[in-house]
C-alpha cells in the first residue's frame, strides 16, 4: 500500500505543479497581446466552422481554430459558455482565434435580456 502511495504522490504533485504553470502564461498574455489572450463567449458552429459568439447578443465574435488538438474537440463545447485561451489574428470577416485551451464557464448559453442593462 505504501508503495502505491509513494508512486502516486509524486505524480499528483507533478500534475499540481503543471497546472499553475499554465495559469502563469495568462498574465503574460495580458501584457503582450501577441503572445496570448483569452476570450469568453459561447461555442457555436456556422458554415461548418466553429465560432465564438457573444453570450449576451449571440453575435459572432471570432472564428475558432484548434491549436494543438483536433478541431473536433470543439464539438463537446457546443452551446456552452467557455473561456478560450490562445492567440488572435486578423481574419476576413472577423478575427481568427487560435485556441490552445478551453475552460467551460457554464453548460448553457442563454442571451442576457436587454432589461438587465440598467
Amino acid at each position: 500500500m505504501l508503495t502505491v502511495l509513494a508512486v502516486l504522490a509524486p505524480a499528483a504533485s507533478l500534475s499540481a505543479a503543471q497546472a499553475p504553470s499554465s495559469q502563469k502564461k495568462a498574465p503574460a498574455g495580458k501584457k503582450n497581446a501577441a503572445s496570448g489572450s483569452s476570450l469568453t463567449g459561447c461555442v457555436d458552429e456556422k458554415e461548418g466552422h466553429y465560432i465564438l459568439v457573444d453570450d449576451r447578443s449571440l453575435n459572432p465574435v471570432a472564428d475558432l481554430e484548434a491549436d494543438g488538438f483536433p478541431t473536433e474537440g470543439f464539438a463537446k463545447h457546443m452551446g456552452h459558455k467557455v473561456t478560450v485561451r490562445g492567440t488572435s489574428t486578423s481574419g476576413s470577416t472577423r478575427p481568427v482565434f487560435k485556441v490552445r485551451s478551453i475552460e467551460t464557464v457554464s453548460e448553457t448559453c442563454v442571451p442576457t435580456p436587454q432589461s438587465d442593462k440598467q
